[in-house]
């Protein structure tokens, strides 16, 4: 088990522990180099940023793939979640048009 419980502290498997700080330096890394890079005008990183959510998404569907067990599920969850997604992205609209007219925005 990754994840335990000892009274009331949760205690992380030394993989997930390492996973998780390295998420967290990268994360502060950024931080502290977009504020030591601030002074020198906007930074556009949209193709970067692109590129990467391209080779992410390239990844998980060469994941998916590979594994015979989840493809054979997939026509039994596959409707779910397109389903969940729908609905996520209908209410997301719903919500944000509501918020806009709260906030007095067109």
């Amino acid at each position: 088990m990754l994840i335990r419980l000892v009274g009331c502290l949760v205690v992380l498997d030394s993989q997930v522990a390492v996973y998780m700080a390295s998420l967290t330096v990268s994360l502060v890394a950024g931080i502290l180099l977009g504020y030591a890079l601030r002074k020198r005008g906007k930074v556009n990183l949209n193709r970067a940023s692109f590129a990467v959510i391209i080779v992410l998404i390239f990844s998980l569907g060469f994941s998916i793939g590979s594994n015979g067990e989840l493809l054979g599920a997939l026509p039994r969850v596959g409707l779910n979640a397109v389903v969940i997604a729908v609905l996520a992205m209908v209410f997301s609209l719903v919500f944000v048009k509501a918020a806009g007219r709260v906030a007095g925005l067109k």
